[in-house]
């Protein structure tokens, strides 16, 4: 494959306090510049991809300097739209989960939350694509934002340029009076490869989740339910090449036991069982796993490597602070090896 891994979406400053009143005394509280599709973004142009990134920011001396950031990890920034006054913002107390109620959102009358169709030129910014990324995430914020969205991705796919969506599901976005199942079928029509997991699939596609899978907590029941979801997947999707299913679960005492699976011609690949007894930070593991399926796929590489290299550098990615990788490819690959 040749060409740019285009990623859009919502570019967020994560305000990450220490509880129990610390960060007011300390007048203190770290700053990280995140949002799903850059940490895709950055993951990749660190493994040597070509990686373009596309959000909007206001014309301003902050947005200035995160472009200048963004710049120094090799990514390419000059399809970054500039509208609207302000930055997207959420609150995470450090150590804790996307998914965990301490999560507090900011993102009303964001310059992203305010595109509306027509305001991007897709056939320019999407010229040199070869893939299209973009993350449910961005639906979740409000209709505008699906138009666009669907824009982009009906742009790509006419473009015969590769599609993916992360189906990550937070229940605390969807606000506006739309259910994520009203919304993202008519995203995921447009796209090749569709990751997430079978909860996801079920919350954002519709695609039936047994409410009693959990009960025995075996892998092999949750593989089996993995590929009857993504069998389900490509039967409602028929452009869909490729589903991407990951399992993360607490164990022991702040520990988490991690695998996933792919499936695709018709045959599932399944990982190794990781675990961990301690991790550093749960934020951007799944867009750690996104960018390492992208890498993969836009390399072909054979389908069993492609998730083990994913599963791996998501698992990695809990070993590390912040919201992006700073993994090389070598090291993911290294560890790889050291499993088997």
């Amino acid at each position: 494959m040749k060409g740019t891994v285009f990623c859009f979406g919502e570019l967020l400053l994560r305000m990450s306090p220490v509880l129990n009143r610390a960060w007011i005394q300390s007048n203190s509280m770290p700053v990280y510049v995140g949002g799903a599709e850059l940490n895709v973004a950055t993951a990749l142009a660190r493994w040597g991809l070509p990686a373009k990134y596309s959000t909007a920011l206001p014309d301003n001396y902050l947005s200035k300097e995160i472009c200048e950031e963004i710049q120094t990890k090799k990514i390419d920034t000059s399809a970054i739209h500039f509208s609207g006054s302000r930055v997207g913002v959420y609150y995470l107390p450090q150590g804790a989960d996307m998914k965990n109620a301490g999560v507090i959102y900011d993102r009303a009358h964001s310059s992203f939350a305010e595109l509306r169709p027509g305001m991007i030129d897709w056939d320019a910014i999407l010229k040199d694509a070869a893939w299209f990324h973009f993350s449910a995430i961005s639906p979740a914020l409000n209709e505008n934002v699906v138009a666009v969205c669907k824009e982009g991705a009906a742009a790509a796919a006419a473009k015969g340029i590769t599609v993916s969506v992360d189906l990550n599901y937070r229940a605390k976005l969807w606000q506006y009076g739309k259910q994520p199942v009203q919304v993202m079928p008519e995203l995921a029509q447009y796209c090749d490869v569709i990751m997430g997991n079978i909860w996801a699939a079920g919350n954002l596609l519709g695609i039936p989740v047994d409410p009693n899978i959990h009960i025995n907590g075996r892998k092999e029941d949750f593989l089996q339910h993995a590929q009857k979801t993504s069998e389900a997947i490509q039967q409602q999707y028929p452009k869909c090449k490729v589903v991407a299913n990951t399992f993360r679960f607490d164990h022991g005492d702040g520990g988490i036991l991690y695998y996933a699976a792919l499936f695709t011609g018709g045959k599932l690949y399944n990982t190794a069982e990781l675990i961990a007894n301690k991790i550093i930070d749960k934020v951007g593991s799944g867009d750690c796993f996104m960018a390492g399926l992208i890498y993969g796929l836009y390399h072909q590489h054979p389908a069993q490597q492609v998730i083990d290299v994913a599963a791996r550098a998501a698992f990695g990615k809990l070993m590390e602070k912040g919201d992006a990788t700073s993994q090389d490819m070598e090291t993911i690959i290294a560890q790889l090896s050291k499993q088997s």
